[in-house]
């Protein structure tokens, strides 16, 4: 690791998060309600899978999801995180840019793949989509889920209980 990675990867996935908040909640204070809702990782609590500049870095955002759950409580805001599993999405093989590059039977062969792979690794039987975590991010956004505060909501088909990939 490079000094020059470590602050791209504190930069990007953690001082986002801090910096949303920063900028969100002075918004949400005067309307004395809100919702924040940060993206973490099961890397976060999980070393045995990806990058441990990553998990370090989401595993920041949880912890910071947590602390600013509490300070902003009393004024009407949650604030949770989503740690999603493996989602067949294109940066398992190289990023949006790098499937932009592919022609489009390429990729969705590549993405076809993919889903059967992860399929075959989790508890559930089927791979993670992006819908599963948009059905998440609605979850903590609505008024279901207006007790829940301070939380990480894996969403991970059982992956992590599982403990293996």
């Amino acid at each position: 690791m490079t000094v020059q990675q470590f602050h791209y990867a504190m930069d990007l996935l953690l001082g986002s998060v801090l910096l949303g908040i920063k900028h969100a909640a002075p918004i949400m204070r005067e309307q004395q309600w809100g919702r924040i809702i940060n993206n973490s990782s099961i890397n976060a609590i999980r070393i045995t899978s990806g990058d441990w500049l990553y998990g370090a870095a989401k595993a920041a955002v949880t912890h910071v999801t947590k602390a600013a759950a509490i300070q902003l409580a009393p004024a009407g805001i949650t604030v949770n995180a989503i740690s999603p599993g493996a989602v067949a999405t294109p940066i398992f093989y190289g990023g949006s840019a790098s499937a932009r590059g592919l022609e489009p039977e390429h990729e969705k062969a590549k993405l076809r793949k993919l889903t059967q792979n992860l399929a075959n690794s989790t508890p559930v039987g089927r791979a993670g989509l992006p819908i599963d975590i948009a059905h998440a991010v609605l979850y903590l956004a609505s008024d279901e889920a207006a007790y829940i505060n301070a939380h990480d909501l894996v969403v991970d088909g059982g992956m992590v209980a599982r403990g293996t990939w």
